[in-house]
């Protein structure tokens, strides 16, 4: 039975510029989905990994591939996962096929992923790479007890995390280098981090060099996330890393998303759940992730000047279950 598949770009302008190591961002590019089948439909969102190379036209153009399998009524979610490689393109059909397939079977997307119901989660909340001042200056905004995720990059970041930590004494702290820093930065910055309290360090050192840090035993835990994408990254980041990022748009849907989860787990890994940048509709698929997640940073939405209609609910950093009426 015919599979009707459509796409469209949608930009999201950003309430201020947004910077980390690799440069700033002042609006998400993400590509939509939707499926239908029979009047029932199924939607998915993506802002793919930028990282890599990959563009709106590029997810548009991985999508195009498809597109004849669909018509045709030969492109499920099970064959999805052979069809196109890890990315945004096949994260945004796949979590179009998960709220396709729990509309279709009249039970919730939660339920036909195994979780009989789904708690708050803590998120973090990103502070962009600034001036010290002015990122103690968010940090103080956010209230006692936040959990804040502070980008890093330059030469700049021992002051910018004793500013935040001065101006929020009781926050929580991770800080994520984006590859930045060599492994002499991390060597040196670990110590005076984690007298900081700083607790989580992502993606010190680019993941092409992160060898370097086989053997590593540094005072604050580290976290892969460029160097892991899907479940073939995790043989090669055991003894460098204790805990793993988890992103949808990495792992080209929830499906890989859930089987990297439980066999990092079974591996031995710690568990983070993160997002690229992207609406609410791009955190429901990954908020089922984080039931699993000792680390969630789903704050993408906050960024935004407008979001899709029945986004999710953050009560300062808890975020609340999403509505079935946004997806799954």
């Amino acid at each position: 039975m015919a599979l009707l598949l459509t796409d469209a770009p949608v930009s999201y302008p950003y309430f201020e510029p947004f910077r980390i190591s690799r440069g700033a961002a002042s609006v998400a590019n993400t590509v939509l989905v939707i499926l239908s089948r029979d009047g029932i439909v199924g939607r998915g969102e993506a802002d793919g990994v930028g990282y890599a190379g990959e563009t709106v036209e590029t997810m548009r153009a991985e999508i195009a591939q498809v597109r004849a399998a669909a018509e045709a009524g030969e492109l499920t979610r099970q064959s999805l996962q052979t069809l196109l490689p890890t990315g945004g393109a096949r994260n945004a059909l796949d979590c179009a096929f998960w709220d396709l397939e729990a509309k279709q079977q009249g039970i919730s997307a939660a339920r036909l992923a195994g979780f009989e119901a789904l708690r708050p989660l803590k998120t973090t909340i990103t502070i962009g790479i600034d001036t010290p001042a002015r990122m103690a200056a968010k940090a103080a905004a956010f209230g006692p007890g936040a959990l804040i995720k502070i980008k890093l990059g330059d030469r700049g970041d021992l002051e910018r995390v004793e500013a935040i930590r001065a101006a929020a004494p009781t926050a929580g702290l991770i800080v994520d280098a984006n590859q930045a820093w060599q492994f002499a930065d991390l060597a040196d910055l670990a110590p005076r981090l984690a007298d900081l309290g700083v607790t989580l360090i992502e993606q010190p050192v680019p993941a092409k060099d992160d060898e370097a840090l086989r053997g590593y035993r540094g005072p604050v835990p580290l976290c892969a996330d460029e160097a892991c994408d899907d479940r073939s990254s995790l043989p090669g980041l055991a003894g460098k890393y204790e805990f793993i990022n988890i992103k949808l748009d990495k792992s080209g849907g929830l499906t890989e998303g859930l089987a990297l989860a439980r066999a990092a787990r079974a591996a031995g890994f710690k568990l983070m759940v993160g997002c690229m940048s992207g609406t609410s509709l791009a955190m429901a698929p990954a908020f089922l992730v984080g039931q699993l997640c000792e680390v969630v940073d789903l704050d993408a939405p906050l960024f935004l000047q407008q979001d899709v209609p029945d986004g999710m609910r953050y009560e300062g950093n808890l975020l609340h279950p999403y509505s079935e009426r946004l997806w799954g």
